[in-house]
């Protein structure tokens, strides 16, 4: 039976691993191991749907049965075992051949282990953290929902640790971002930038909630659940987050993402996305301080190039939301609702060919530490041809706090007050007769030089 310090305990064996020297390595290393047990797994569900699955992994022997099932005696030691994972496993998973008619969903380890590292020089306590994995019984729900709970706390404290804040955004957000896009049956969702995940579980989770019956969900989700999974597209570029997103969403039970390992700036010229590349709904935060190469720069249109990621990565989303009812939420630093020139072009641009009826203003400690940028939330749609008004609502620091921090995390409930206020909008102003909320017309916005900065934090 997984246990709640069943981290702490992991952690303290990795420690005691010269290879293993700083935090990041521990998430890494850990999340690898992990995903070859939940996807041990996995390939009993699909074979379960599928009549005609095929394992991968087993012609192969790397099946975790073969290497890492204590109750079979066939787990190796001491050097040996090292010397399977560094010799044989890894560099097969990352040469693995996948054939063409290969389900989406298991195709997808092959991708996960391009650029994974055995991190653990130490043969005993890669042994012990092995036991202390396979003891896991993922056949029993309990177990697995205790290990989903584990999993997002580890997930968290990627804010928490150097050089990978940028691929978590708090749950709270993704939650509000998801339970607030108008989610249905039908949707295909995506995040262009999608980190470990968390927004596209976020979206399956409220659309979970939209199931009355098992005619709804057959409706939905097709037979055997595939129609649901292929609703959820996500794109990444860096090899860390790839995989802990494939991890996180095998776990969370979405068996056929669509999981694209690349630039999504870089796919295509700006101008050649037709209405196939196009999704019902984008959720996502863009890296809020990359940059990006005059390459990828020359896809765009000259007058709205930015060497800045999120002023690309606002522009695709645009382009990339379908004509016709499309939803978007995507997070954006302030320096893009205050910048002129080409972030002038950028917000009249996704102001004339979307409705942004929505920013929602935050806090700038709810990245921190991975960043104190400010952030808001951009909500548009196809709702309207063009965007006529705007509404702004800022979210205040709860009363006590002076920021956000790892002893005070970010929560959904700090979003309550926006809950109640966004179906029944109203102008709000603070004790200060500042405006906390209110709606500002095309007009106006374009008098204030497409400037957005507007109900803003008291200086």
């Amino acid at each position: 039976m997984i246990s709640s310090d069943f981290l702490p305990r992991i952690r303290d064996i990795m420690r005691r691993d010269a290879g293993i020297t700083n935090d990041a390595q521990c998430i890494e290393q850990l999340s690898w191991m992990l995903l070859l047990k939940i996807y041990d797994i996995a390939e009993l569900r699909w074979e379960a749907k599928s009549f005609d699955f095929e394992s991968l992994l087993a012609p192969q022997h790397l099946s975790w049965g073969d290497w890492a099932y204590f109750k079979s005696g066939k787990v190796k030691s001491g050097e040996s075992l090292l010397a399977f994972v560094n010799n044989t496993l890894l560099p097969g998973l990352k040469n693995l051949e996948v054939p063409e008619d290969t389900p989406q969903g298991p195709a997808l380890i092959k991708a996960a282990f391009t650029d994974v590292h055995n991190f653990m020089t130490d043969a005993e306590a890669f042994r012990e953290v092995l036991a202390e994995i396979d003891q896991i019984d993922l056949t029993k729900p309990n177990e697995e929902r205790a290990l989903v709970k584990i999993y997002e706390t580890m997930l968290q404290e990627l804010q928490y640790t150097a050089g990978t804040g940028e691929f978590y955004t708090p749950r709270a957000l993704t939650d509000f971002m998801a339970e607030h896009v108008q989610l249905q049956y039908g949707d295909r969702i995506a995040d262009l930038a999608c980190g470990t995940g968390g927004f596209l579980n976020s979206a399956r989770r409220v659309l979970s909630t939209q199931v009355q019956s098992e005619d709804d969900w057959e409706e939905w989700a097709g037979e055997d659940g595939e129609t649901l999974d292929y609703a959820f597209v996500g794109i990444e570029n860096k090899p860390l987050p790839y995989l802990l997103c494939f991890t996180n969403l095998l776990l969370n039970g979405i068996d056929y993402p669509e999981l694209i390992y690349g630039n999504a700036l870089a796919i295509k010229n700006y101008v050649n996305y037709t209405k196939s590349d196009c999704f019902d709904v984008i959720l996502m935060t863009p890296p809020l301080s990359g940059v990006e190469t005059a390459t990828v720069q020359n896809r765009f249109l000259p007058e709205e190039r930015s060497p800045e990621t999120n002023d690309l990565f606002l522009l695709l989303s645009e382009k990339r939301l379908a004509k016709t009812g499309g939803r978007a939420a995507v997070i954006v630093p302030d320096g893009l609702l205050v910048g002129g020139d080409n972030k002038t072009a950028i917000k009249q641009k996704l102001m004339d060919q979307a409705n942004l009826h929505t920013i929602v203003r935050l806090p700038p400690s709810v990245f921190a530490p991975y960043t104190d940028i400010a952030t808001n939330i951009l909500f548009f749609d196809r709702s309207k041809p063009k965007t006529k008004e705007t509404w702004f609502y800022r979210v205040d620091l709860p009363r006590g706090y002076k920021s956000f921090s790892q002893s005070k995390p970010f929560k959904r409930a700090h979003l309550k007050d926006l809950d109640q206020w966004w179906n029944s909008r109203k102008e709000i102003q603070d004790k200060n007769g500042l405006y906390k909320a209110k709606c500002y017309s095309r007009k106006e916005i374009e008098a204030h030089g497409y400037n957005l900065d507007l109900c803003s934090y008291p200086k």
